[in-house]
C-alpha cells in the first residue's frame, strides 16, 4: 500500500490558509489589497470581537460578475496574472489566487459583488470551504466580503488568537499602513459598530503622513524626492531631533506595496550618519519605485517581503537621498538663499554602464578640519567605566576609576564648555562631565529609591493634560496605570483611547507629561508585550529621568555645577546614564604630556 497520498482539497486549502492567514489582521490585509486592486476609492472595514467573530470589508471597486465571483473561490484562480512573464513583473498587490479560497476554508464566508454594468449582484455563501449558496442579490457596485467565526473549524488554531484588544491593535496597524500608502482612498474602520478611525481622502499626501505618524512630526519632516534611471525614492523622513526607540515608525512602500526590508532600513539609517543616538530610530514614509521586473514580491506568502535584483544600488539610493535631504536641513540660516529654503530635493542622472538604475548624486562631502597634533594625530581622551561590572572594565595598566581615590566634589571646576559639559581638573589631569548624562543618572537613582515609598511625591496639574493614543497603546497604558500611580502619576480613562493626566511626579513638575508617557508606550510597543512591574518601573524611571534632567546647552552657575558633582558622589553607578552613555571622560596628565610631545 502506498504511503504517499494526495490530500483532499479542503485539507489543502486549510494548509494554504495557515500560510496566508495568521490572524484576523491577515484577513483584513488580503481583502483590502483586493479592494485596492479593484480601483476602489472608498473602503470600509467592520470587525467584531477583534475580528474573531466578524470581518466585513466593503468597497466601491469594479466588482465581479457571477462567473468571476465563483472562479475567485478556486485556488490559483486570479485576474492578475495571465502568463509566465507576468509572474516576474507583478504590478498588483494581490496575485496568488490563494487568499479567498484559503479564508473561505477556515471560516463562515460570504461574498456579494456587482459590476456597474450589471443589474444585480452575485451572492455566494461558503462554510468551511464548501459552497452552500449561489444566488442573485441586490447590491451597490463593488464587493462586500464577510468572514464570520474565523478558524471555527480549526480549534487548535483559534485558541492561539490573542485578546480582542491585541487583535484589534494589529488590524488598526495594518489598515493605517495601507492608508498611508494610498492617501487618495478613504479608509474607515468600525469595531463593534463604533467608528475607530476614518481616514478621509486627500490630495495632500503629507496630511495623511502626519495623520499616521502623529501631529508631533508637523514641521519636523524632511521631504526627499530623488530619481535616477529606473529607480526613484520619495517621501518624508523625520528630523534627527525627533526619534523613537524602535523602527516601527519607518514605513516602506515598494511600487505601492508596504514591505519590511532590512536593506532599505539600513540604507536610511546610514543616510543619517552620526545624527542619531545609539538605539534611536527616525520616523519615515519612504516610497521606492523600481521597474516591476527588478523586484520579486513572490518570496513570502504574506507578500510583506521583497527581493531586489540590485539590492546594493537600492541601499545606496536610499542612503544618498536621505543624507542629501538632511544636509540641506543642516545648513545654517546664513547659507545661500537659493538653496536653504528648498523643501524638495530632486536629483536625477541618466543610467550608465552597469547601472540600470542610474546614479543619485550624493551630497557634497564635508571636509573635516583637523587640528594637527604630534606626528599628525589628534589626541583622543581615555574613556573610563565603573569597575563594578556596569560597562567595560579598564584594561591592564589603565588608571583606576576616579571615585575610588577621589570624589567628584573634590574636582576643581574650570568652567562650562558649550553650555553642555563641565570642565574640571585635579592633580592627575582633566575630566569632562556631560551635564545631561550626569543629571540623568542622579534623577534615575533618586526615582528608583523613591519608587518603594508609600506616598510618592506628586504635583497636581492646574489644567489636566489629555493624551490620545492608538488602540494598542491605549490598551497598554490602561494596564500600566496602577504602576504609574505608584510613581506619582494620576491618570484615568477619558474616552475610548483618550486619557486624562491630573497629576505628575514631583520631579516632572513644570514639564508636560504627554512626551514622557508617549515615549514609554513606544518602548513598550517595541517589545511587543506589557512588561512585568519591575521592567515597567525601570522603563518609567529611565524616561522620567531623561525628561527631568538638565539639558545640553543649558548654562549653569558655578554653584549649580558644584551641586551636580556633590549629587553625583551619592550615585551607586556614576559611570553612565540609564541609557548607557558615558557620564565622564578623562585625560591624564601623562597622556596630555605625551600627546603634546613633552615625553
Amino acid at each position: 500500500m502506498s504511503e504517499i497520498r494526495i490530500l483532499p482539497e479542503i485539507l489543502s486549502n486549510k494548509i494554504a490558509a495557515g500560510e496566508v492567514v495568521e490572524r484576523p489582521a491577515s484577513v483584513v490585509k488580503e481583502l483590502v489589497e483586493n479592494a485596492l486592486d479593484a480601483k476602489s476609492t472608498r473602503i470600509q472595514v467592520e470587525v467584531e470581537n477583534g475580528g474573531k467573530s466578524l470581518i466585513r470589508v466593503s468597497d466601491d471597486g469594479s466588482g465581479m460578475g457571477p462567473d468571476d465571483a465563483l472562479l475567485a473561490l478556486e485556488r490559483y484562480a486570479t485576474s492578475k496574472i495571465s502568463g509566465e512573464q507576468d509572474l516576474f513583473s507583478i504590478q498588483t498587490l494581490g496575485f496568488r489566487g490563494e487568499a479567498l479560497p484559503s479564508i473561505a476554508a477556515v471560516s463562515k464566508f460570504s461574498l456579494i459583488s456587482r459590476r456597474r454594468s450589471d443589474p444585480a449582484g452575485a451572492e455566494i455563501t461558503v462554510q468551511g470551504g464548501k459552497i452552500l449558496k449561489v444566488a442573485q442579490a441586490g447590491a451597490p457596485p463593488g464587493t462586500m466580503v464577510a468572514v464570520n467565526q474565523l478558524f471555527y473549524n480549526m480549534p487548535a488554531r483559534r485558541k492561539f488568537l490573542k485578546a480582542t484588544a491585541t487583535e484589534m491593535g494589529h488590524i488598526t496597524d495594518v489598515l493605517a499602513r495601507m492608508a498611508l500608502g494610498r492617501p487618495e482612498v478613504q479608509f474607515k474602520l468600525v469595531h463593534n459598530q463604533r467608528v475607530v478611525k476614518n481616514w478621509t481622502p486627500t490630495d495632500r499626501p503629507l496630511d495623511r503622513v502626519l495623520e499616521i505618524l502623529g501631529s508631533e512630526f508637523a514641521g519636523r519632516l524632511c521631504r526627499i524626492d530623488a530619481a535616477g534611471g529606473d529607480l526613484a525614492v520619495s517621501g518624508w523622513i523625520s528630523s534627527p531631533r525627533v526619534t523613537r526607540s524602535g523602527s516601527a515608525g519607518i514605513h516602506i512602500y515598494v511600487n505601492g506595496r508596504y514591505v519590511r526590508d532590512r536593506v532599505i532600513v539600513h540604507g536610511l539609517l546610514e543616510g543619517y550618519g552620526g545624527r542619531l543616538m545609539k538605539n534611536r530610530f527616525p520616523a519615515a514614509a519612504l516610497f521606492i519605485t523600481v521597474r516591476f521586473d527588478q523586484v520579486d514580491v513572490n518570496v513570502h506568502p504574506t507578500k510583506n517581503e521583497v527581493r531586489f535584483a540590485e539590492p546594493q544600488q537600492v541601499h545606496e539610493a536610499v542612503k544618498r537621498a536621505a543624507a542629501a535631504a538632511l544636509d540641506l536641513q543642516d545648513r545654517p540660516p546664513w547659507a545661500s538663499a537659493g538653496s536653504a529654503g528648498k523643501e524638495v530635493l530632486r536629483v536625477s542622472e541618466p543610467a550608465g554602464p552597469g547601472n540600470r538604475f542610474g546614479a543619485l548624486r550624493p551630497a557634497p562631502e564635508k571636509k573635516a578640519v583637523q587640528k594637527p597634533g604630534p606626528a599628525g594625530t589628534l589626541p583622543a581622551p581615555e574613556r573610563l567605566f565603573a569597575a563594578d561590572g556596569s560597562g567595560e572594565r579598564p584594561g591592564p595598566g589603565a588608571q583606576q576609576p576616579l571615585w575610588e581615590t577621589r570624589r567628584f566634589s573634590d574636582l576643581t571646576i574650570i568652567g562650562q564648555v558649550h553650555d553642555s559639559y563641565i570642565f574640571c581638573q585635579d592633580e592627575k589631569g582633566l575630566v569632562l562631565i556631560d551635564q545631561h548624562a550626569a543629571h540623568e543618572r542622579i534623577c534615575f537613582e533618586r526615582l528608583k529609591k523613591r519608587g518603594t515609598a508609600t506616598v510618592p511625591e506628586r504635583q497636581g496639574l492646574l489644567i489636566p493634560e489629555t493624551l490620545e493614543l492608538g488602540h494598542g497603546q491605549a490598551h497598554m497604558l490602561a494596564k500600566l496605570i496602577p504602576e504609574l500611580a505608584r510613581l506619582g502619576f494620576e491618570i484615568d480613562c477619558f474616552g475610548q483611547n483618550t486619557f486624562r493626566v491630573a497629576a505628575v511626579p514631583g520631579l516632572l513638575s513644570g514639564r508636560p507629561a504627554a512626551p514622557v508617557l508617549m515615549e514609554l508606550m513606544e518602548e513598550m510597543a517595541a517589545s511587543g508585550v506589557v512588561p512585568d512591574t519591575k521592567k515597567a518601573a525601570d522603563a518609567c524611571w529611565t524616561i522620567m529621568a531623561c525628561h527631568s534632567a538638565i539639558r545640553a546647552g543649558q548654562p549653569l552657575e558655578p554653584g549649580q555645577m558644584r551641586q551636580l558633582l556633590l549629587q553625583l558622589d551619592a550615585c551607586d553607578n556614576p559611570s553612565c546614564c540609564p541609557h548607557g552613555r558615558p557620564v565622564w571622560l578623562r585625560w591624564t596628565k601623562g597622556f596630555l604630556e605625551k600627546a603634546f610631545a613633552r615625553k
